[in-house]
C-alpha cells in the first residue's frame, strides 16, 4: 500500500453550510489515513469525515489512502491526526515489536470497529489440506506494509515455514490475486478482510476452492506472538460449496488518534461517531449492528482521554 497518497477533501463546502462556524470558534484541519481505494476503509473514512464535519463545529477533515502498519507510523510521525489500523498492528506498535522499529508512543485508541478474518483459500484438488502443504507452492498475499501480509507471515512462521519455502510469493491487490488464482499461477491466497469477501466469492464462481483451517494449538501459537489476534472462524455456507467451518484468526479494525489531539476535540469526535453509528453501517455493512459498547472494547491499546471520558459518560466503560 502507498503510505501517503493524494489527499481528498470531502464535502467541505457542504459541511460549512450544514455546520456554520460559531462566533469565536477556531477552525481545525485534521488529516485522516484510511485504506486503499476499493477497500472498506476508504469509503468508511469518507463517511466518518462527513459526520464529524457536520457535527463538530469548525472541524474539516481530509482523508488519504494508507494501510494498517503505515497508518500507525503516520500517527507517530505527526503526518496524520486520525487513522484506521488493526488491533494486531496496534498491539505490536505499543510494545515496539516487528514490523515496527521501536515503541510507538503517540498512538491512542478512539474506537474499535469490526473484525477482519485471515482467510486461507486454496484451489481444490491439489492435495493442499493444511498449511504445511503450502511448501513449494505459489501463494498470493496482501501487499507489503499491510497488516494482513504480516499476519500471513506469522501464520506460516508457527508452522515452521517462511516465504523462502514457497516457489513464488505475489504481493498483490485482491483483484490481482483472484486473477492469479483463476489462471492457476497461484495455488493459495492468504487475505485478511471481512466475510464474505467479494474476491473469494468471485473466485469460487470460477474455480472449486477450499478454505484451510488452523489447528487449535497453532491458533494459540499465533496469539502468543501477538495477543491482538482473536479466534475467528469462517462459518459454513459463507462461500459456494463450503459445508464446514474454517477455524482461524483475525483482528479488529479500529480508529486511532494522535496523543497530541486535545481532549475536548476527541470527546466531540467520539460523541459524533456514537450518535451516527447507523449511518456508518449504511456505508460499510460490517458496521451494521456495532454498538457503543463495541466501540469501547479494550483491545490492549491506551484510550485517548477524550474518548475515555465520553465512554464513561455513557456508561459503556467503568
Amino acid at each position: 500500500m502507498k503510505r501517503f497518497g493524494g489527499i481528498i477533501l470531502l464535502g467541505l463546502a457542504a459541511a460549512s453550510l450544514l455546520s456554520p462556524l460559531p462566533a469565536g470558534a477556531q477552525k481545525t484541519d485534521l488529516k485522516m489515513m484510511t485504506g486503499p481505494i476499493g477497500g472498506a476503509w476508504y469509503p468508511l473514512g469518507g463517511a466518518l469525515a462527513d459526520l464529524v464535519q457536520r457535527n463538530v463545529p469548525g472541524v474539516s477533515m481530509a482523508i488519504s489512502p494508507g494501510g494498517g502498519i503505515a497508518n500507525v507510523e503516520a500517527i507517530e510521525m505527526g503526518k496524520a491526526d486520525l487513522a484506521f489500523s488493526f488491533s494486531s498492528s496496534g498491539v505490536d506498535a505499543v510494545h515496539g515489536r516487528p514490523p515496527f522499529k521501536g515503541k510507538m508512543t503517540q498512538m491512542r485508541q478512539l474506537a474499535n470497529l469490526y473484525p477482519a478474518y485471515l482467510q486461507i483459500t486454496v484451489l481444490d484438488g491439489l492435495g493442499i489440506k493444511s498449511i504445511p502443504d503450502l511448501k513449494g507452492k505459489a501463494i498470493a498475499v496482501n501487499p507489503k506494509g499491510n497488516t494482513g501480509e504480516f499476519a500471513s507471515q506469522q501464520v506460516l512462521q508457527v508452522h515452521g515455514l517462511s516465504y523462502k519455502d514457497m516457489s513464488k510469493v505475489h504481493f498483490v491487490s485482491n483483484t490481482d490475486a483472484v486473477a492469479l488464482m483463476k489462471d492457476g499461477h497461484c495455488q493459495a491466497w492468504l487475505v485478511s478482510t471481512a466475510i464474505p469477501a467479494a474476491g473469494i466469492m468471485d473466485l469460487a464462481s470460477a474455480r472449486k476452492i477450499r478454505l484451510l483451517s488452523l489447528a487449535e494449538d497453532r491458533i494459540k501459537a499465533v496469539q502468543a506472538l501477538n495477543p491482538g489476534y482473536i479466534r475467528l472462524d469462517v462459518p459454513r455456507g459463507t462461500y459456494a460449496g463450503m459445508d464446514y467451518d474454517a477455524a482461524g484468526i483475525g483482528f479488529f479494525s479500529h480508529v486511532i488518534v494522535s496523543a497530541k489531539m486535545p481532549e475536548d476535540l476527541v470527546y466531540e469526535i467520539t460523541r459524533a461517531i456514537v450518535r451516527d453509528l447507523p449511518r456508518l453501517g449504511d456505508v460499510v455493512k460490517d458496521m451494521k449492528g456495532v454498538t457503543a459498547k463495541d466501540l469501547a472494547l479494550d483491545i490492549g491499546i491506551p484510550f485517548h482521554p477524550g474518548a475515555l471520558k465520553y465512554y464513561r459518560e455513557i456508561k459503556v466503560l467503568p
